[in-house]
């Protein structure tokens, strides 16, 4: 079962175990510069808001037989996902942008796969912020509108048909999460489908590869074995255009995207995530080729937006299980010498 909980997607196995309930919103952030350079973690500036496809009859009817949810983004805005997990229970969630699978690269398939590896396990990956392109190292997703070429869909399948994003949530089996986790959570718990879309005139976008960005998408710590593949929900997210958002909802047109000389005037930090002894994966050498909004241009895509707009870094916050320990003061440790 899928809800819409405060512009948050939760995703509920009650029929697998109690626990089994995993959440996932989209945060608005900083679009990174796509000039080479590898970045930290801009922050999350606020989630994206999420409505029923449902609700709306101005929705093409495309979209409508989707279902899932919308959900407004500018050309060229930048976004991340967030994963939160009720309860420390594990899940495997695959993700794709117009059914190009965002960790491996490769087109859609159902099922988990492993070489190479094409999900994230939830909670140890707390978000994912881009294409996996290189161990390490992710290309940011920019929203881009459809029918232009520069999409992951359109570059590496010549068409367009889907856009958005695609979610299907796999849980462990009740049996190995209490083999593996009851007796450890009880001591300490850590705090789409077939229709083609149209793209003339369509408000529909897709996600194009933007700026580099260190993150690390964490190898499977588990067998293959232990997620549960006859449990599964999956959810379409339709991003619309948010200059058409109030003509397909009625509702106010999101404000645009920060500057980079809003974020640094008003002293947003940037992070760092360390996930102490976790492996990660390769990256995909499919995604890695892609061209990316540094070549807007010879795509026809023209503007401010979709310029470059330089940064200035300051020290990253450490976050994660394998972060260093923040000061707690300022003593200066004494030694005999």
């Amino acid at each position: 079962m899928i809800t819409l909980e405060q512009d948050r997607l939760v995703f509920r196995f009650p029929d697998v175990h109690e626990k089994a309930a995993c959440g996932l919103h989209f945060q608005r952030t900083l679009r990174l510069p796509d000039n080479g350079k590898t970045y930290p973690l801009p922050a999350g500036l606020g989630p994206f808001p999420l409505r029923h496809t449902d609700d709306f009859e101005r929705v093409p009817e495309l979209m409508r037989k989707r279902g899932g949810v919308v959900m407004p983004m500018w050309q060229a805005e930048a976004m991340w996902m967030h994963f939160a997990s009720r309860s420390n229970y594990p899940f495997a969630v695959k993700i794709a942008t117009g059914r190009i699978n965002a960790i491996s690269g490769e087109g859609w398939m159902n099922g988990l796969h492993r070489n190479p590896q094409d999900y994230v396990v939830v909670p140890d990956q707390p978000w994912l912020d881009g294409f996996a392109v290189a161990k390490g190292t992710i290309r940011q997703f920019v929203a881009a509108p459809l029918g232009e070429g520069i999409t992951a869909e359109e570059q590496l399948t010549g068409a367009v048909e889907y856009g958005g994003v695609q979610i299907v949530v796999h849980p462990m089996k009740a049996d190995r999460y209490k083999r593996l986790f009851e007796r450890r959570v009880a001591e300490r718990l850590r705090s789409a489908y077939d229709q083609p879309m149209p793209c003339a005139a369509s408000p529909a976008m897709g996600l194009a590869a933007g700026g580099l960005m260190k993150q690390e998408i964490y190898d499977d710590p588990y067998d293959l074995d232990v997620w549960d593949l006859r449990a599964s929900a999956r959810c379409f997210v339709t991003l619309l255009n948010a200059e058409s958002w109030h003509d397909f909802t009625g509702e106010a047109i999101p404000t645009e995207p920060i500057t980079a000389a809003v974020y640094r005037s008003a002293n947003i930090p940037w992070f760092d995530y360390y996930g102490a002894d976790q492996k990660a994966v390769e990256g995909s050498p499919r995604l890695a080729g892609l061209k990316t909004i540094a070549d807007a241009a010879t795509f026809g895509l023209t503007g401010k937006v979709w310029k470059n707009e330089s940064v200035v870094v300051t020290p990253p916050i450490d976050l994660g299980p394998g972060a260093k320990p923040r000061r707690t003061s300022n003593e200066v440790r004494q030694v005999e010498f």
